[in-house]
């Protein structure tokens, strides 16, 4: 028994000796599989890698997987989208219809984007709940729906949005849950920026704000991926955007209230593509109006949506769809808003515009690999196989990363 201690001790000394020498304490290394961290850069579409300001996401490119589009699914807008990917269902059937909704359930009761009532939500299980109801450590550093308490459980970590909060002051609040000790680590992380998808919005996607926020957002990418490193913390890296972003032309505005009668309907969502319900004993009135020709949008009745959009079964969905053409936006009426958008979102997700970043890079990825344009749906099934957990049934499946993932997956 003496000769072992003495045995240990002559091993943990000069680990001991070489932390104190140093000043700080020695490194804590990752016991067991690699951390997950899906990352959400708002609005940034696929085109915005290829202009050279974003030497990071490159790297994780270049040295891991990419795509060249990964498809949104209709309606193409961010609350719907962020669920789509920590679901594996498109919005019909994981219920977030979108930014803005009713439901016949609940009469009168508006769904916006800073609702976190439960029921909203509760129609899918988004990943974080799936990984803590299996075991393991869940951090979410703002994601749509993770502010709720869903089927129960919140994410072991969480924050308030905050859309004024420093994207150095998100990375180092993520970071900071890694150093502490193991047990007590998230193996799932989400991180959300916001800013490329704001610039995009108020400037357009050639803007040189859109520029500027690349660049910004990059430098986010590589501190956390330095942080990491310093950590020695391991990680699967997957970075995606919930859709791209078109410019929108000056003056092409559909007033809703020139198309048809405003005592016909009642307003639940516009921009890209509006939603409206027919007010009771209107609906004649109303269908006669949205389902004839117009210039520069298109409508239907709810069960006459084409099916490639996968949308309309779920009673969410307002009555009436109305989808503009690219660069168009559908208002309530022509009155111009404070501040108008000089780029948007929701148009049809074939487009190249609306197609959205996927890179991603790590111990259980293969390098440089280029991956056909895909669904956003599969990507649910890609982090549920890298934390190991059983995912759950959905509309997409793992077919679509089989070819990068390791030969010595996680």
């Amino acid at each position: 028994m003496t000769k072992f201690l003495l045995t240990l001790f002559g091993m943990v000394l000069p680990v001991l000796l070489s932390a104190c020498s140093a000043g700080q304490p020695a490194p804590v290394t990752w016991e067991g599989k690699p951390a997950v961290i899906l990352v959400s850069l708002d609005g940034f579409r696929t085109e915005y890698l290829s202009r050279g300001l974003t030497p990071h996401l490159q790297a994780l490119a270049d040295g891991g997987v990419r795509a060249r589009a990964m498809r949104p699914s209709f309606p193409s807008i961010t609350f719907p989208n962020h669920y789509t990917l920590v679901t594996g269902l498109r919005p019909d059937h994981h219920g977030i219809v979108g930014n803005s909704m009713f439901d016949p359930v609940m009469p009168g009761v508006h769904f916006s984007m800073a609702s976190h009532e439960s029921w909203w939500w509760d129609e899918a299980e988004p990943i974080w709940v799936t990984a803590e109801k299996q075991g393991l450590n869940a951090g979410t550093m703002f994601w749509p729906g993770s502010e709720s308490v869903i089927h129960g459980k919140r994410p072991d970590e969480w924050e308030k949005f905050d859309s004024h909060m420093s994207d150095d002051t998100r990375v180092d609040t993520l970071l900071s849950w890694y150093d502490r000790g193991v047990a007590q680590r998230p193996r799932l992380a989400t991180l959300y920026f916001n800013a490329v998808d704001s610039a995009g919005h108020h400037f357009g996607p050639g803007s040189s704000e859109v520029n500027a926020a690349l660049r910004d957002v990059d430098e986010a990418v590589g501190r956390l991926e330095a942080g990491l490193k310093a950590r020695h913390i391991p990680a699967d890296i997957i970075v995606v955007a919930d859709h791209g972003m078109a410019p929108v032309g000056d003056d092409q505005v559909i007033a809703m209230d020139k198309v048809a009668p405003a005592a016909s309907w009642r307003w639940v969502t516009g921009g890209a593509y509006a939603g409206v319900d027919a007010l009771p004993g209107q609906q004649a009135v109303l269908e006669t109006a949205l389902l004839k020709p117009h210039d520069h949008m298109q409508c239907w009745r709810r069960d006459q949506i084409p099916a490639r959009f996968h949308y309309g079964h779920n009673p969410r969905v307002p009555g009436y769809i109305c989808l503009a053409e690219t660069g168009w936006m559908i208002r309530r009426d022509g009155t111009k808003p404070e501040h108008e958008d000089r780029g948007e979102h929701g148009y049809d997700p074939a487009l190249p515009d609306m197609s959205a970043l996927f890179v991603a890079q790590g111990p259980d990825l293969k390098a440089g690999t280029v991956l056909e344009p895909f669904d956003n749906v599969d990507v649910y099934f890609l982090v549920a196989h890298l934390l190991g957990v059983k995912a759950l049934p959905g509309d997409g499946s793992l077919d679509t990363f089989r070819p990068v993932l390791s030969d010595h997956p996680s």
